[in-house]
């Protein structure tokens, strides 16, 4: 008989490989999608070219940053075991200011 028969349940455990992406998601990617499309926002907003495509575009980048900062940053640290104001404060952190940042990047390109 084999101790490790299929009616055990087996544990799986994430690997390194998933740590790591979840770690490359929050700690590089996230940080850059956002500081670049708080560029670009606020770029779309001083310009004041107002046309369909850009504010389209604009609208369509900035619900999708934020369904994706969710999905792949709040919920992997929920999926941690994090607790949620941990994971919104992280959330704060890798994705909000950022995208704050590339707004002041922009304001200060503009006032000089």
């Amino acid at each position: 008989m084999n101790p490790h028969s299929q009616s055990s349940p087996i544990e799986v455990r994430p690997g390194w490989r998933h740590a790591f992406f979840s770690d490359s998601v929050r700690f590089v990617l996230a940080p850059l999608a956002l500081f670049f499309t708080g560029f670009f926002t606020a770029n779309v907003l001083i310009s004041g070219s107002y046309s369909w495509l850009r504010t389209s575009q604009t609208m369509a980048l900035t619900l999708t940053v934020l369904i994706l900062s969710r999905e792949f940053v709040y919920k992997e640290q929920r999926a941690r075991g994090l607790a949620s104001n941990r994971a919104w404060s992280i959330v704060r952190y890798s994705c909000a200011l950022p995208y704050v940042i590339g707004v002041v990047v922009v304001l200060a390109l503009w006032a000089f």
